[in-house]
């Protein structure tokens, strides 16, 4: 019986191969058509942190609908003068401070300290403006937030420090550079002159990854127009696009050269490696976008906004290394190995001589040595995460050269740390005894234990709502801060309760605690389905049951080094300053969420990649010793390749500013860097070794359920496997 053709991995690429400028064309008009729809219907990169259900949410509604005037965020304008607030000078030069503040664009109201109670520190040389912004600091145009900056510049000096904190302070420190972009490209080019010895080889992955990465931003920007989104979301989606669009052209140009170099003509190699390689690139991608759409199911509409730009991203690096890369490897043809490199030349081909061959006989000679050094080595590194807190870092955090840093630490030395991150309660007013519980509320809170001080109750001009904004004692990353909200709303609930009202515990330290609540609440059932249907993708891939339960337990281990990693680094300090980590802190509380989702198809692109030759092989010859082999042989050099591409990309976003960027970077380039080493070249060839057989193990009344579309299709198994043991 004549095999299937596939169209996908057998007739488009020979047509592709054919006529490669009609195909290339076509990809020009789509691209020229997605910068046009860019051009008429991007929109703006802004942040909107709904949080559905919660109570902080439940607050921000209160206020808009009553009280709109203190629904959005101030900025808190410190400074620091060592002659004295009450200096004549001095404030002079508040008063005219306040009234350049009041006059910036915006800006709806000013507050003087010298009118506030408590706005100036005991020993009269600091003070804090607060300036109050009609909008959520995200919501805000980045001309306003200049204009602010600008004048602390101008204003700022030895004797009269000016900064700026709060929400919109810390608003005007976001900002990126392609610093990290142009550094991941040049690791690349590096990495991949290495692994091909050759400038036109390497080229080409770098050509197809920047084709589908600059589509896929435009794309998110015209998303842009109907998703919230923040405006670090390009540098994450550039991040993931780079490493994961180079790794999939990497895994077909090495194919197509290896079927060069068994005597292939340029069309029959075009056609094998899209049925080999491609396959694996399709699958590997789908494993991506399942996780990444998987951050819908945690309900924080700004994670699966960013989650589905990112799967966006992945899916466009697949289609174009499956669709438009034929074409460009066949105006390649022969020539794709000139202009090589002295000393770097690599054979296309090492099945049997190469690095990755002797390594697993070695390995094969020993598996259960194999096995325990490197899973000790993953469990050690994953230690750390037993200590993993989850919160929010503040602005005590930043980098000193943030003014949002330096403003943090005059109030904390003027007033105690609790004023970075004030708790904001409000009241909904229907009747006349809600009226009396809001003016008695003060009083109550303010002998709740870990309150500084309480503001006096403040009413919209109808009285149908108040507000009353507690200092903490502590920091507003501290666990007592957090353990402080939610005493607090049992209090307010309680006094609302009696006078027959409603009353929400609120504020920026309370969304970020609300934020990771829920995300902890989701993490069960976003594990379950991206586990599960990732099982299913492989199982149905590699026709086996062992292969996706061993691939999801490797791909866990190699999680959790990371998060170890994470907390030695962030929360611990150690080799912190390597990374720019000026002060610990908690792991943002989304972090480990994300970064599941990231590395969980990561790693699944490096077991697509090497169980595929394997389960190649092990058709071919039935033997699994050699099989196993002879697949690590010919991925050694491919998946150390994409690995340091990956590590090398996911580092150089480690010299942004952010902090939450640079968790995100060593994070992720943890994760690949173990999973390419310890599990891939060491732990999954003991395994497979040891269970031999078993490995291909698949009853025959699930065979007949789960639908052919492995990367395999068309090949023939031997007479006699595993695959066909009966249950």
């Amino acid at each position: 019986m004549p095999k299937r053709r596939s169209f996908l991995f057998d007739r488009w690429p020979r047509f592709a191969a054919r006529h490669p400028w009609y195909v290339l064309a076509g990809a020009l008009v789509i691209v020229l058509g997605i910068v046009a729809l860019h051009a008429v219907t991007g929109g703006q990169y802004k942040e909107s942190f709904n949080l559905p259900g919660t109570e902080s949410q439940r607050l921000i509604d209160l206020l808009e609908e009553r009280f709109p005037e203190t629904a959005g965020d101030p900025a808190f304008v410190v400074v620091r003068a060592p002659a004295g607030l009450n200096d004549p000078q001095v404030r002079s030069r508040m008063e005219s401070l306040q009234a350049d503040l009041s006059q910036l664009p915006d800006v709806i109201g000013v507050d003087s300290p010298y009118e506030q109670p408590g706005a100036i520190s005991s020993d009269g040389s600091i003070a804090v403006i607060t300036v109050q912004y009609p909008t959520q600091s995200h919501e805000l145009t980045a001309s306003s937030i200049d204009a602010l900056v600008d004048l602390r510049k101008e204003r700022s000096e030895p004797q009269f420090q000016v900064e700026v904190g709060g929400p919109v302070g810390a608003e005007a420190d976001h900002g990126f550079s392609s610093t990290s972009e142009i550094i991941g490209i040049t690791a690349a080019i590096i990495v991949l002159l290495v692994a091909f010895g050759s400038v036109v080889a390497m080229g080409l992955p770098i050509v197809t990854a920047l084709l589908a990465l600059g589509s896929g931003l435009l794309l998110v920007g015209v998303m842009t127009s109907f998703l919230n989104m923040p405006d670090w979301t390009p540098q994450l989606g550039a991040m993931i696009g780079l490493g994961a669009g180079i790794d999939y052209a990497l895994l077909i140009v090495t194919r197509y050269r290896e079927g060069l170099a068994r005597n292939l003509s340029v069309q029959d190699a075009i056609a094998q490696a899209a049925a080999t390689a491609g396959r694996s690139v399709l699958f590997a991608g789908s494993t991506v976008v399942i996780a990444l759409l998987g951050l819908w199911a945690v309900g924080i509409p700004l994670m699966s906004n960013i989650g589905t730009a990112a799967a966006l991203i992945v899916a466009l690096s697949v289609v174009v290394a499956i669709v438009v890369l034929p074409a460009i490897l066949r105006l390649a043809g022969t020539r794709i190995d000139r202009w090589r490199i002295p000393l770097l030349s690599a054979s296309p081909d090492e099945s049997e001589n190469g690095l990755g061959y002797r390594l697993s006989r070695f390995i094969q000679r020993a598996p259960i040595a194999g096995l325990v050094v490197a899973l000790s080595l993953l469990l050690v590194l994953a230690i750390p995460m037993l200590h993993l807190d989850l919160g929010a870092s503040d602005a005590g955090n930043n980098p000193e050269s943030f003014t949002s840093r330096r403003a943090y630490d005059l109030l904390s030395q003027g007033f105690g740390p609790g004023l970075n991150g004030p708790i904001l309660v409000g009241v909904r007013i229907d009747n006349p005894d809600a009226l009396e519980a809001a003016e008695r509320l003060p009083s109550t809170l303010g002998r709740v234990e870990g309150v500084a001080a309480v503001l006096p109750a403040e009413f919209n001009e109808a009285q149908t709502a108040a507000t009353i904004t507690v200092i903490p004692m502590t920091a507003p990353q501290s666990q007592e801060t957090e353990e402080l909200v939610h005493h607090l709303r049992d209090v307010v609930h309680q006094e609302a309760k009696a006078a027959g009202t409603e009353a929400f515990a609120g504020g920026a330290t309370a969304v970020f605690i609300d934020a990771g609540d829920k995300i902890a609440a989701a993490m069960p059932l976003f594990f379950t389905a991206v586990i599960g249907l990732s099982f299913v993708l492989l199982m149905t891939v590699f026709r086996s049951v062992v292969v996706p339960l061993k691939a999801a337990i490797m791909n866990l281990l190699s999680i959790g080094a990371a998060y170890g990693v994470l907390v030695a680094v962030f929360q611990w300090g150690w080799l912190a300053r390597i990374f720019g980590v000026e002060k610990t802190g908690p792991i943002e509380s989304f972090l480990p969420i994300m970064l599941f989702a990231l590395l969980f198809g990561l790693s699944m692109d490096y077991e697509v990649f090497l169980i595929s030759r394997i389960r190649e092989e092990y058709l071919r010859t039935g033997n699994n010793t050699e099989a196993v082999a002879r697949g690590l042989s010919v991925t050694t050099r491919v998946i150390s390749a994409a690995a340091a591409i990956m590590v090398a990309v996911f580092l150089s976003f480690t010299l942004m500013p952010g902090r939450e960027i640079k968790e995100f970077g060593v994070g992720a380039a943890t994760a690949v860097f173990v999973d390419a080493t310890l599990v891939r070249l060491v732990l999954v060839p003991s395994l497979m070794q040891l269970l031999g057989d078993a490995n291909w193990w698949f009853p025959r009344w699930l065979d007949r359920l789960v639908p052919k579309i492995g990367v395999d299709i068309g090949a023939e198994a031997p007479k006699e496997t595993a695959s066909s043991v009966e249950a």
